[in-house]
């Protein structure tokens, strides 16, 4: 079949969301143009807002590996679909990343001058934030172990996906309208970020991590282009988002979705 408005959608949306929330990441770290999580949780809730208007009635607008997997695991979505939409958000996500490196190049490099740091070494993770994340930061004052992260990852996109389909299906009679739904999912995406961020930077999404990440391991970043050598960026920003993803949708589906058509019928 042809997927070609899908796959459009997808890669438009997701290089919509990279663009508006790791650039938000990047002008904050070069020009302090933010003070605090909030602002920066706002401008990416902000970002997945207009992304999801611009291409929700292309793709339903996913934006996110973990989505479309848990759209998969509770049929919603045929399976067949998902390699369009995996492909399609990991190349949006790239070309959000390839677009701000293009943007702020000058100015990461004199950021980096001014402050003494060689790119592809230890202190070159400071410029390297602005692309992927990072659970373990020197200097940070959350105490942050791997199984910690994981389960924060985890926990993160489980709330994304459930209130994803609380707040867009149609066996919840008090979710908004259409038109609004996109706005409180940027909502909780900013709610989310300010939960989890101080522990993971909160990634929620696999595409949104390794698109920009490998556009820094491109540019000179090498090996602190990720966060350790023991595996963290796969079990932590691939993998746990994945199964945060898919066991929410199993729970909407298994119970939510059932108590909710139940008092529907009363």
């Amino acid at each position: 079949m042809n997927y070609k408005k899908e796959f459009l959608g997808e890669v438009l949306g997701t290089f919509i969301l990279v663009l508006f929330g790791c650039g938000s990441v990047a002008t904050t770290i070069l020009f302090d143009a933010h003070s605090g999580l909030m602002q920066i949780a706002l401008i990416w809730g902000i970002g997945v807002t207009l992304a999801i208007y611009l291409t929700g009635h292309l793709s339903n607008a996913h934006l996110n590996p973990a989505v479309s997997i848990a759209m998969a695991v509770s049929k919603r979505m045929h399976v067949k679909k998902l390699p369009v939409y995996l492909i399609a958000q990991l190349i949006g996500a790239f070309m959000g990343g390839l677009a701000i490196y293009s943007l702020f190049s000058p100015s990461i490099a004199q950021f980096e001058t001014a402050n003494g740091i060689v790119r592809g070494t230890e202190a070159s993770i400071q410029t390297a934030k602005m692309f992927g994340e990072y659970y373990s930061v020197k200097g940070s004052t959350a105490i942050v172990t791997m199984p910690l992260a994981i389960a924060g990852e985890a926990f993160g996109t489980f709330l994304l996906v459930l209130m994803i389909m609380a707040l867009t299906e149609d066996c919840n009679l008090v979710k908004p309208e259409n038109k609004l739904a996109p706005v409180f999912i940027g909502l909780t995406v900013s709610s989310i970020i300010c939960l989890i961020a101080p522990l993971t930077q909160a990634g929620l999404n696999p595409a949104r991590d390794f698109g920009p990440r490998m556009v820094a391991w491109i540019f000179g970043w090498k090996d602190y282009a990720f966060p350790d050598t023991s595996g963290g960026f796969f079990w932590i920003y691939i993998l746990s988002p994945i199964i945060g993803g898919s066991l929410a949708a199993t729970f909407f589906r298994k119970v939510l979705e059932p108590a909710m058509k139940r008092v529907k019928q009363v």
